[in-house]
């Protein structure tokens, strides 16, 4: 059997493999030298040269043959159960024993897929070395109803979203059950995100800054998120509506950064409309936050579930109610130019809208003077439904609130477009 130079490369990862996790489990068992006897069990199985020999005992099996590589993994868990049962550990832990089993594994794959292999093995060695402050985090920093939450979002991410339609279907096929299962996810992540802002920053600063990130993500998912927030607790109110208010800020930057990639003569055309709607609502945002800087917060020992799977349902359900009777009117009343059609898909989106208009602008089918109403219908549009989605989630205190600011926000940029 010849040995080239590129099985000599491999073998040289695979020991590297070895050497890597070995060298944190023999720094384990010499910290538990002083302590007796250490809990995962590595003071009695192996250390860096077990590891090795394990890693390239992997490399060499599969260079002979794939399936000496089964018989040596075969072999070495034997060795291991073995090792085991007669240190008799009351408290025993298999960290160390799987880890040893994977490395002969790692060793196999190394010889195929060096690269693979050794990322592979990092991440194992980061496992082991991150004992404390994973086994901290999960017992001690979050809580067992936020540990669900992650699981359910997990789920609906990982497991719903992918088996999910991704057709339009429905009354006038104005449904995408795919795309309205990303909003109830959205919600869901927006609904963890201020969680954790409210964790980490309180109540007074995560809220906004949380309701400002996740507006570039989706603005009617922030504040359907944060209206859930506001129902659930009051107190919450004020900062809820600053998060709230804070996402429309962030649909303004995101349309100007849009428009700055595709057509810079468009955004020139609404500049000061642009710069008049940031302003406003970035005012009004900013005078909610600091009147309620003085009120007082939630008490974190108080937060309960991250999010509420019922807030993100109605959502989609609102969205879906708004789609159906868009489709409905387009269907029955025809499309009333680039206008109105611009009018019904901002409903959902204004992102879409603005692409798509200022690509037509980008092509010289529209004058950039021609290209702004389109985006501000839109843009209306959207803020239409944004107020649906407020008074809905959120109920009337709430609403009436994001709904002010919303109103001073279209109203001024509509006053620019006049009379700029």
């Amino acid at each position: 059997m010849l040995i080239d130079h590129a099985h000599w490369l491999n073998l040289a990862v695979a020991l590297g493999i070895g050497l890597l996790i070995g060298a944190e489990r023999e720094r384990r068992k010499a910290g538990a030298s002083d302590r007796r006897k250490d809990i995962t069990g590595s003071s009695a199985i192996a250390g860096i040269r077990t590891f090795a020999i394990a890693s390239l005992i992997g490399a060499v099996s599969t260079l002979i043959n794939p399936w000496l590589l089964m018989v040596s993994i075969i072999c070495v868990t034997i060795f291991v159960a073995v090792a085991t049962f007669v240190s008799k550990d009351d408290n025993p832990s298999l960290t160390t024993e799987v880890s040893l089993v994977f490395t002969v594994i790692l060793g196999g794959l190394a010889m195929s897929e060096a690269g693979m292999a050794a990322s592979l093995a990092v991440a194992v060695a980061i496992l082991l070395v991150a004992k404390e402050p994973i086994h901290w985090f999960v017992r001690g920093a979050i809580t067992k109803d936020e540990m669900n939450d992650f699981f359910i979002l997990a789920a609906a991410t990982l497991i719903v979203l992918p088996i999910v339609p991704n057709a339009l279907m429905g009354p006038f096929y104005a449904i995408n059950p795919y795309n309205l299962w990303l909003v109830v996810i959205l919600v869901m992540l927006i609904g963890a995100l201020g969680h954790l802002g409210l964790r980490l920053f309180g109540s007074r600063l995560g809220l906004p800054l949380v309701g400002f990130v996740s507006g570039f993500i989706s603005s009617i998912a922030t504040i359907g998120s944060m209206g859930g927030k506001a129902r659930k607790y009051p107190e919450l109110l004020s900062v809820a509506v600053a998060g709230a208010t804070l996402s429309s800020l962030a649909t303004i930057v995101q349309i100007a950064v849009l428009l700055v990639a595709i057509h810079p003569a468009t955004l020139h055309a609404l500049m000061m409309p642009l710069i008049l709607g940031g302003l406003s609502i970035g005012i009004y945002g900013l005078l909610i936050t600091l009147s309620s800087l003085h009120q007082n917060g939630v008490d974190k020992s108080e937060l309960g579930r991250s999010f509420s799977v019922k807030t993100a349902i109605t959502l989609a359900a609102v969205i879906a109610t708004v789609l159906i009777a868009s489709a409905g009117l387009s269907h029955w009343f025809g499309q009333a130019g680039l206008v109105f059609a611009s009018g019904v898909a901002g409903l959902a989106d204004v992102h879409a809208s603005t692409i798509s208009v200022a690509s037509l602008a980008a092509a010289s089918k529209l004058v950039p003077a021609s290209a702004a109403v389109p985006i501000l219908v839109a843009f209306s549009a959207n803020a239409f439904s944004k107020v649906i989605t407020a008074i809905v989630t959120g109920g009337s205190a709430f609403g009436r609130q994001v709904v002010l600011g919303l109103v001073i926000q279209v109203s001024v940029m509509w006053l620019g477009w006049w009379l700029f």
